[in-house]
């Protein structure tokens, strides 16, 4: 600075395209995204609040200018330079640019300045706040120190002097690290899509409103990961954003592009809220196919809400869990379903105000152990399983364990789904589904993964439940799939029988028993395409399978791939999406009496989310066949 201004200036009136100053305007929005965060943590109004900057150079001036964009008042800012504060009457080292800062105030030194502030922001050099500045700061103060690499201060001198004190500086080794990339990619790729002429004020501040909305928002694993495994959750260590955090994009680019249009800026506008969503879809297409897939249920899901005017309620039996509660808001948020949460109440009650989950306080919450329901349900329990063990004691106790319990309020239809095990076994979580709900007649239960690749959707079959299967068993397992697969790609399913031979090139006992699945699937269901015994190779590569089994009704396209054991298909699909970048989506349990799932071990947030959006799209679909296509 002076400089850039000048040609920041010229540039944009020259210019018919976007013209933007990283140094300036990246920094400028990141730190109001955080400034915004803060003020509402600690309960400020800015309207009210001491701001000092300390820089006087391009970066102070945009920041201070998005402050007040904000809410800060002119007369509460107060600028300092290496020659002090910058005054009124103030002639060295002055330009147009700082005299629009110069405050009418006595304070002459940074020093001076900093004495009852609310909140310092600095982008100037190492070394320039003392811990007796910070110390002499307002109650709650915001110590933004961003030079670098070295900050004004650094947080550990901070926090030794104030511990109230809400701290952002511009390294990662920091909380609320102010980095600009989360600004200029999706900056420019918001701007670009709708062709803006410039970028403006309007388009900053709905970029750090945007960033803003999304630090409030559940933190998904694959984020936790990239930083060691660290969980985040909105406050004073977790103002913005991460950088890795993939979401950015789907946040701050659509926020650019609505404001580009609606101050008439844009050479394409978005003119409506579909529109708009449907620009978000497209932003999620370089997200990836899983995305795109899970974006697409989901509209179904809501789309199905809509049509029957029914929204499907589901137990999320863990319900003291955080990531099921962050899910359960999703969902709800979302109008995916009603979540009804099992545990005990005060504690859940808690981590929704502790978790800032305030649309979950109205859900329903019942304790297995203490609840109106108990002898109802320990009766039908007993009723159900009378011969097969249970006492009425036992029924009376096992009644009260969640998993049980969730089972029962969807049997007697006090509700349409459950979802359960993030933090069980598996065997534990399903067994209670089988002895309360049980299979349909004539099916047999078992998991089924998505899988997701860059240019196919597979379902895989049985990845989760049974460990060994007969013929009978392989081929119902294989009819309920290819319906599964029919019912979310919207496409004939075509179905591969695997194992190491190709048939009949290896007869033994194994490969004998899926030559006779298939026979049986077929008079089960005379239309479904379907073939084995064969390898994987013909099932999924077409030269392969045109070359050495022309007569083969799959061709290289089979999109349902059935496995003899339950070894095989864990294996493959673990193989697959650990080492092969294939996305799995499940289990989703089949053969069910009612919409019921397990929830993998470990799951994320949008694991469960995803989950939840196929039992809801299962519950709406065995109400006459709610559920829209496409």
């Amino acid at each position: 600075a002076p400089e850039c201004f000048y040609i920041e200036e010229r540039l944009r009136q020259e210019l018919s395209i976007p013209v933007f100053h990283d140094d300036q305007h990246g920094t400028a929005v990141i730190s109001a995204a955080a400034f915004m965060n803060a003020v509402e943590v600690i309960g400020k109004d800015p309207a009210k609040m001491r701001v000092v900057f300390s820089g006087g150079g391009a970066a102070a001036m945009a920041c201070a200018n998005m402050f007040l964009n904000l809410g800060v008042k002119r007369e509460n800012v107060i600028m300092c330079d290496s020659k002090g504060v910058i005054h009124k009457g103030r002639t060295e080292g002055m330009n147009p640019y700082k005299e629009r800062f110069a405050a009418d105030t006595e304070k002459r030194t940074l020093a001076e300045a900093m004495q009852g502030a609310d909140a310092f922001v600095g982008v100037s050099v190492a070394g320039a706040v003392t811990p007796e500045m910070v110390k002499s700061m307002a109650k709650d103060p915001l110590v933004f120190a961003m030079a670098n690499p070295e900050p004004e201060i650094l947080p550990e001198k901070i926090m030794e002097v104030r511990k109230d004190a809400i701290i952002a500086t511009g390294r990662s080794d920091y909380v609320n690290q102010v980095n600009n990339v989360l600004c200029f990619p999706f900056m420019f790729r918001g701007a670009l899509d709708v062709r803006a002429r410039a970028i403006n004020e309007e388009m900053k501040v709905a970029a750090a409103r945007a960033l803003a909305r999304l630090a409030k928002e559940p933190v998904p694993d694959l984020v936790a990961s990239a930083y060691g495994g660290t969980r985040f959750t909105f406050g004073r260590e977790y103002l913005i954003p991460k950088p890795f955090d993939p979401r950015v994009l789907l946040w701050v680019a659509p926020a650019v592009a609505k404001a580009a249009s609606e101050t008439g800026v844009a050479r394409y506008p978005i003119r409506t809220e579909e529109e708009l969503e449907n620009y978000r879809e497209k932003l999620e297409t370089l997200m990836g196919n899983r995305y795109v897939v899970m974006r697409t249920l989901r509209n179904v899901a809501r789309k199905a809400v809509q049509e029957a005017k029914y929204t499907p309620k589901i137990v999320f039996a863990e319900g003291e869990n955080d990531k099921i509660l962050k899910a359960a808001q999703i969902c709800l948020d979302e109008k995916i379903c009603t979540p009804v949460l099992l545990g005990d109440a005060e504690v859940i009650r808690r981590k929704i105000e502790q978790g800032r989950l305030k649309n979950l306080s109205g859900a329903q919450v019942i304790d297995p152990i203490k609840n109106e329901f108990s002898a109802q349900f320990a009766a039908k329990l007993l009723e159900k399983r009378q011969r097969k063990g249970m006492t009425p004691a036992r029924a009376d106790r096992v009644i009260r364990n969640r998993n049980y319990f969730g089972s029962m309020l969807v049997e007697v239809g006090m509700a349409d789904g459950l979802l359960n095990g993030i933090q069980q076994s598996y065997p534990d979580t399903i067994r209670p589904m089988l002895h309360v709900i049980g299979t349909k007649r004539g099916h047999k239960v078992a998991g089924i993964h998505m899988m997701v690749f860059k240019s196919r959707i597979m379902f895989f079959a049985d990845t989760t439940v049974n460990t060994h299967l007969s013929a009978q068993e392989m081929a119902l397992i294989a009819v309920e799939t290819a319906n599964l697969a029919e019912q979310y790609l919207q496409t004939a399913p075509r179905v591969a029988m695997v194992s190491y031979s190709n048939f009949g090139s290896a007869p033994t006992e194994e490969s004998l028993k899926v030559k006779e699945a298939v026979e049986i699937a077929r008079q089960v269901r005379p239309d479904l395409v379907i073939d084995g015994e064969m390898q994987v190779d013909p099932a999924v590569d077409e030269k392969i399978s045109s070359q050495f089994f022309p007569f083969s009704a799959i061709q290289g396209d089979a999109n349902v791939l059935i496995f003899p054991n339950l070894s095989a298909a864990n294996v493959a699909y673990k193989l697959l999406n650990r080492l092969g970048g294939a996305e799995a989506i499940g289990p989703l349990l089949v053969g069910m009496k009612k919409p019921v799932n397990v929830i993998q071990i470990g799951a994320d947030v949008q694991d469960v989310v995803n989950i939840a959006i196929f039992t809801a799209i299962s519950i709406q679909n065995a109400r006459e066949g709610t559920v829209p296509r496409g």
